[in-house]
């Protein structure tokens, strides 16, 4: 999977279509990631120990990683992620669209 945690992304489709926001969490066994603001759905929380007030909470679900694509570093743009190996032997991901080094 080439989406990692605190990776920008943009949804491509499904109803937050066009929303940016930032992995919190990649799944790579599930094929998902859970982004931040997207895909939300209301949850009825039970009051337990940890958490002492119940009620209905907005929850973060995850997304198929198909649906998501990187944010170019350079102009926001939506890409495709490649690798790299750099000049000391190490694997960099670039952006496929300006070739620039995705951090």
């Amino acid at each position: 999977m080439k989406i990692k945690k605190g990776d920008r992304v943009v949804v491509l489709s499904g109803k937050d279509r066009g929303k940016e926001g930032v992995v919190m969490r990649a799944l790579p066994k599930e094929g998902k990631v859970i982004v931040e603001g997207v895909n939300v759905a209301k949850k009825h929380q039970r009051p337990t120990r940890m958490t002492m007030q119940g009620g209905i909470i907005d929850k973060d679900m995850p997304i198929h990683v198909s649906n998501v694509a990187v944010v170019s570093p350079g102009d926001g743009k939506p890409t495709r992620v490649g690798y790299r190996i750099d000049d000391d032997g190490q694997k960099v991901r670039i952006c496929r669209r300006t070739g620039a080094e995705i951090a």
